[in-house]
Order: structure tokens, then sequence, then C-alpha cells
């Protein structure tokens, strides 16, 4: 059933991010995949993005670009 459950909540998150909507809810670990973009440090924020949600290379980077304060 849990693994039921991380794969939906897997799923609501890709399309989510493929729709571009930002959900409101900010965890911390998101605050510090943030910090590094804020800090100009993109490929290591793509590298947590990636761990956190077993994102693949384009969506972690895709997802790291639509952030704010990426520039």
């Amino acid at each position: 059933m849990e693994r039921r459950l991380e794969r939906i909540e897997r799923r609501q998150e890709l399309i989510l991010s493929h729709l571009g909507i930002a959900f409101e809810e900010v965890s911390p670990d998101l605050r510090e995949i943030d910090e590094l973009v804020r800090q100009g440090k993109k490929i290591q924020a793509i590298k947590v993005y990636r761990e956190l949600t077993g994102a693949g290379l384009k969506e972690a980077k895709d997802a790291v670009d639509r952030m704010p304060g990426n520039g």
C-alpha cells in the first residue's frame, strides 16, 4: 500500500511539474534546492532534486530551471 501511494504521489508531482504548476507546500528539502539555485550551484541543485524525487536528468534540469532565482 505504501509503495502504491509513493507511486501515485510521484505521478502527481510529474503532472504538476509538466504543467508548470508550483505546489504551495515547500518541504525543507526543496528549500535546500532553492538555496543552491540562489547560490548559483545549479548542477548541485539538479543532483539533489534527482536524489529527492527520483527524476531523470532532463526532468530535474527543467524543474530547477523553472525555480525562482535561476537566471
